[in-house]
């Protein structure tokens, strides 16, 4: 398979500044570790599949905390709220202590449930698949929480960002999701 380096003079940085129109949330993968928690800021997660229940996500072969939540083979998906952008910085930060003034609450496999996230989901790593510079980790879903409603904080253009009002359903260019046909 052709890298995009590789791939008709696609660049990096080109393909980048493409893929940065593609908004996401944020998620922190944590786990325990030797008995201290551990965890990474991640964008790259999504729902894989509902029966089972799996999900993935991407940290880079360079990662240095990925080795150490791979080794405890479970690991908790906290899914941040749009007002946890401090949060969201301490742990895309290397060679700190992640934890430092943060709270949180032991998911039932054991890994760090960040406070103040929106909704968590503990699983059991599943498998891990060759992606490049990057590694596909596929997780099965053991507990899925929602902690609080409200708005997830987003990711969009090298910036954080924020949802729309909800449209008024009175609009005339309001579509309920439910007439939406997923490929």
């Amino acid at each position: 398979m052709a890298r995009a380096s590789e791939n008709n003079g696609l660049g990096a940085s080109d393909y980048k500044a493409v893929l940065g129109h593609f908004c996401s949330g944020v998620t922190v993968i944590t786990a325990i570790s030797a008995g201290k928690p551990v965890g990474f800021t991640c964008q790259s997660f999504s729902s894989l599949s509902l029966d089972p229940p799996l999900i993935c996500f991407c940290p880079a072969r360079t990662s240095s905390t990925w080795p150490h939540i791979r080794e405890s083979g479970q690991f908790c998906v906290n899914i941040l709220a749009a007002d946890q952008q401090g949060l969201c910085r301490q742990f895309a930060m290397s060679g700190a202590d992640k934890f430092a003034g943060i709270t949180w609450h032991p998911a039932a496999n054991g890994a760090p449930r960040l406070e103040g996230a929106i909704a968590s989901l503990t699983c059991a790593l599943e498998r891990e698949v060759d992606g490049g510079d990057h590694t596909i980790v596929i997780g099965r879903v053991i507990e899925a929480d929602v902690q609080h409603a409200g708005p997830p904080l987003l990711f969009h253009r090298s910036a954080f960002k924020q949802l729309a009002p909800e449209p008024d359903p009175r609009s005339s260019t309001w579509m309920p999701l439910d007439t939406w046909r997923w490929g």
